[in-house]
């Protein structure tokens, strides 16, 4: 028996209830979130269902699975800076050098080490994993430090009253609240196997690996991540206090 679930009317019927309960919650609670939380959940099927239909074209051409990888690139860019600018003119395309600033170096070793095997079916999968964390944490640190920045700015000022200089001013600001957005990856390297089993892992083992092999995997899965976030936060920290990634009503024009 798979241990996949059967796709067909119970599949739809569950996760639409599943996506209404969590827009009720959303919105009883006051969170305003509740249109997103279905909006996404639409999206997210849709967006599963195309890549579902063209992904096993993409895995047969090196060259098809490079301009996947791309795609994904170019939508993480997108996404962070929407996070951090509220649009994707302008700053918000600065998003591009944390992501690739910490997926490349990490997933470059992984391939010349051949820890990870040079094939579409071995590199998609993790290329995905490392550019969704290094977008993550490039949307958390960007939004989180100029916020602090938008709302300490008497401390900004203060800084540069001292004679600090408007970056050296900024990252004092904002460098402790900016690290808050490494958490997640970091409380999820920590519970690994004792609260959470990973997508990596459990993909590894339905794959037929045994469960060493696919504990293997999630550890280079996990540790990349801490390098990759931990790159993407500090060049993100670096184009914010240095004024390229802004918000069109910014701590430098209030």
């Amino acid at each position: 028996m798979s241990a996949a679930p059967q796709v067909g009317p119970l599949l739809a019927f569950v996760l639409g209830s599943l996506a209404v309960v969590a827009a009720v919650l959303a919105r009883v609670g006051g969170l305003g979130l509740g249109k997103d939380m279905l909006v996404v959940s639409v999206r997210a099927a849709v967006q599963l269902a195309v890549v579902s239909l063209l992904i096993a074209a993409v895995l047969r051409s090196g060259g098809w699975t490079a301009a996947f990888i791309a795609g994904m690139v170019v939508i993480a860019v997108v996404t962070a800076g929407r996070r951090i600018t509220g649009s994707v003119r302008g700053s918000g395309w600065w998003t591009a050098l944390p992501i690739v600033a910490g997926v490349a170096p990490v997933l470059a070793l992984l391939l010349a080490s051949s820890l990870v095997p040079f094939r579409p079916v071995s590199v998609l999968p993790i290329a995905g994993i490392f550019i969704g964390g290094a977008m993550s944490a490039t949307g958390l640190t960007g939004r989180r430090a100029l916020d602090e920045l938008t709302a300490r700015r008497g401390e900004y000022e203060g800084g540069l009253a001292l004679g600090l200089l408007p970056r050296d001013a900024a990252l004092e600001v904002c460098r402790p609240a900016a690290a808050l957005a490494l958490f997640p990856v970091l409380d999820q390297t920590r519970t690994v196997g004792l609260v959470t089993l990973p997508g990596a892992f459990i993909g590894v083992l339905l794959g037929g690996a045994d469960p060493v092999e696919a504990g293997a995997i999630q550890l280079l899965v996990l540790i990349g991540l801490l390098a990759i976030e931990s790159i993407a936060a500090i060049v993100t920290l670096e184009l914010v206090a240095t004024g390229r990634l802004d918000r069109a009503a910014s701590y430098r024009r209030s």
